[in-house]
């Protein structure tokens, strides 16, 4: 991809959004350049590769803010219940507060899963690992922390699918409550 920091930042965003409403296959380059206002060119200028290199980034984009704003409070030695709490903030802030689909989830559930199975497998791995060891540094052992790890991370992901699908995002809200007093934070 070629372009500067902020007009590649403000372009993933906007084919992320695509892929949120429509899914992999949905998304298609007449959508994307309709959301991006770029032609199917200038789409190719930026990502030669087509629709599996946008997907890609957009991936990538995700995977580096999660990295950023959601493991990296995890690993804070010091105080791994302040960022457990940091995590929880930072998901909540992400997912809109249950008004946003987790498009890797989506990517899991449909066709897509096979193209980016190491993106997918790598992003929910990460969380569930780094949520665990935090949880261990806080005095929980191992098998605990592991189940309890995975318990939350799938308790965050049912909670928006059951957001979208009832359409009422405190459903989310109510995940999160439940996710912070099982955690102690």
């Amino acid at each position: 991809m070629r372009a500067d920091t902020a007009e590649a930042e403000k372009l993933i965003a906007r084919i992320a959004e695509v892929f949120r409403e429509h899914g992999y296959e949905g998304a298609s380059l007449t959508r994307i350049g309709q959301a991006t206002g770029l032609g199917k060119g200038s789409l190719y200028n930026f990502f030669p590769g087509g629709k599996e290199e946008m997907a890609a980034a957009v991936l990538a984009h995700i995977a580096a803010w999660f990295e950023e704003n959601v493991f990296a409070p995890l690993r804070d030695e010091g105080q791994p219940a302040a960022g457990i709490g940091r995590m929880l903030d930072a998901t909540d802030l992400y997912f809109q507060s249950g008004g946003r689909v987790c498009l890797v989830g989506a990517f899991a559930l449909d066709d897509s899963r096979n193209r980016f199975v190491t993106e997918i497998r790598a992003y929910f791995g990460s969380w569930v690992a780094h949520l665990s060891a935090a949880l261990q540094r806080g005095g929980r052992d191992k098998p605990e922390a592991d189940q309890l790890a995975e318990d939350t991370v799938a308790a965050i992901q049912g909670a928006l699918t059951l957001s979208r699908a009832f359409d009422d995002t405190a459903v989310f809200s109510r995940a999160l409550g439940q996710a912070r007093t099982r955690l102690a934070v």
